[in-house]
């Protein structure tokens, strides 16, 4: 048992689309950097002089990894990870999860990096479409960037609370264990759900938890303190889906060229105007970046431009609605007229991306992911079937108790929506309460400061799981401690 409260610990909440990390009591999170990382192989690197490299990983069967140290001659970002041969072969991998067999490949991992264009870098997410971990590689390289560059500390010295997805499966949860005691050593660890690091941060034990992140959306019913695991329903319309249908309408719908900041220049020629420059030689640019810089583009047109409408959105009511111009990097101004109301319905209503002009080939078909077979449903119906799930004792309060959170839900009259759907279909006698912190940094980083507040309370520092509780019992203990 782990009961040392005397330095602050580590909270990290590593989402779809940034990684959030600081310490706990603290009301927000020291580093916040993309989740987004580029990485290419070392061979390539070699060849083509290109240097600023952020993290090398050397990928070893059975090697447990050491603290890394400065390359000579690199930027802020470089960290170069060596091999400890004191310690190949003293811990086998968590369930069989290896992070990579072949020992001849090196790859050059840009954490927190990508603003900079480099020929031949592609761009990865630790997290697949599902947002269960898929890229263990990844993760060690954000953990490093985290701890050694962004938070500068000795991570032995420091506990480390994670946040985790409330669907992580037993041999995820028995990776991250493992690999935070065998390569940062700290002394102790404890795995939270996001969600109910979301509940606390709203100061509820007991509250339905809408997460609207950049990978997708997921609905939670939390009781008590703990996440149902029968009670989550987890949808892809998020963030990024809403994005690409914004990059896909300007490019497809209004014909207008999104042009990534690295592809020109621009010169003033007078008080209002610019000569661009087109950038030549940008041949060896991959695919994934360009497109990485295109979705920022149309990420800022949506948070800027888009909001949610007061009622059901319908094409006839809208059409008088005034445009709003928007300026892209290069100059050109795009007119968003009543489109900056129906993306953001999609939301409620995904089959409306069928209204926006879209070619077939670049129309999503999104499905239910319990039955592939039925289309996607709205928010409103996803929560619902959420509380469906759940005992009838529990339901009203959680019909009294929803909590919106996540980046997804910075829409403008999101809130005030989704209480008026859901009170529609509400049974006569219970009442409908949706909250929403009305600060956006607060919404954004609602799992990460449930995860401080719960890490500086007295009466947690016993539930700890302590580095000498992982070696004598091994990373299946955290199932028992924190369920």
């Amino acid at each position: 048992m782990y009961g040392g409260d005397e330095v602050s610990a580590i909270v990290v909440d590593m989402g779809s689309s940034t990684v959030k990390a600081g310490y706990a009591g603290e009301d927000t999170p020291k580093a916040v950097f993309p989740s987004a990382v580029g990485w290419i192989m070392k061979d390539q690197l070699s060849a083509g002089g290109n240097d600023g490299g952020d993290v090398e990983m050397k990928e070893a069967k059975g090697v447990a990894r050491k603290g890394g140290r400065k390359k000579a001659g690199g930027d802020k970002n470089s960290v170069e990870e060596e091999e400890d041969d004191d310690r190949v072969g003293k811990k086998g991998t968590a369930g069989g999860l290896a992070v990579n067999h072949d020992s001849a490949k090196t790859k050059h991992f840009y954490v927190d990096d990508l603003s900079y264009r480099r020929d031949g870098v592609e761009i990865t997410s630790p997290f697949d479409e599902n947002g269960h971990v898929q890229d263990w590689d990844v993760v060690e390289a954000i953990w490093e960037h985290t701890l050694r560059t962004r938070l500068v500390v000795q991570s032995d010295e420091h506990p480390i609370l994670l946040g985790e997805p409330v669907n992580a499966s037993r041999e995820t949860r028995e990776k991250m264990v493992e690999l935070l005691f065998e390569k940062h050593n700290p002394p102790a660890v404890f795995l939270a759900k996001n969600p109910v690091l979301t509940s606390f941060a709203s100061g509820r034990a007991t509250s339905l938890i809408v997460d609207c992140g950049a990978g997708g959306t997921t609905v939670t019913a939390v009781h008590d303190g703990y996440a149902l695991r029968n009670a989550v329903t987890r949808s892809p319309l998020g963030g990024d889906a809403l994005t690409d249908v914004v990059l896909s309408y300007l490019e497809k719908t209004k014909r207008t060229q999104v042009r990534p900041r690295f592809e020109f220049t621009k010169t003033q020629k007078g008080a209002d105007s610019f000569d661009i420059s087109v950038v030549k030689g940008l041949g060896g640019t991959s695919v994934g970046y360009r497109l990485y810089k295109q979705r920022e583009i149309a990420a800022d047109l949506k948070e800027t431009v888009c909001r949610m409408s007061d009622k059901a959105f319908h094409s006839g009511d809208m059409e008088n609605v005034p445009s709003v111009a928007y300026e892209l990097p290069d100059g050109n101004v795009v007119e968003v007229g009543a489109e900056r109301f129906k993306i953001p319905e999609i939301l409620f209503n995904p089959d409306l991306v069928k209204e926006l002009g879209l070619p077939s080939d670049k129309t999503p078909t999104w499905r239910d992911p319990n039955d592939p077979n039925q289309p996607l449903k709205g928010l409103p119906q996803i929560i619902l079937d959420t509380i469906s799930k759940c005992d009838v004792d529990a339901r009203k309060d959680l019909f009294g108790g929803v909590v919106v959170a996540g980046g997804g839900s910075l829409f403008a009259s999101l809130r005030e929506r989704l209480e008026s759907e859901l009170h529609d279909a509400a049974p006569t006698n219970v009442r409908v309460k949706v909250t929403a912190s009305q600060n956006t940094v607060e919404r954004k980083f609602t799992t990460w400061i449930g995860g401080s507040i719960l890490a500086s309370l007295g009466s947690f520092q016993q539930m700890w799981l302590s580095k000498q509780e992982y070696e004598e019992h091994g990373a299946g203990l955290i199932h028992k401690r924190c369920p």
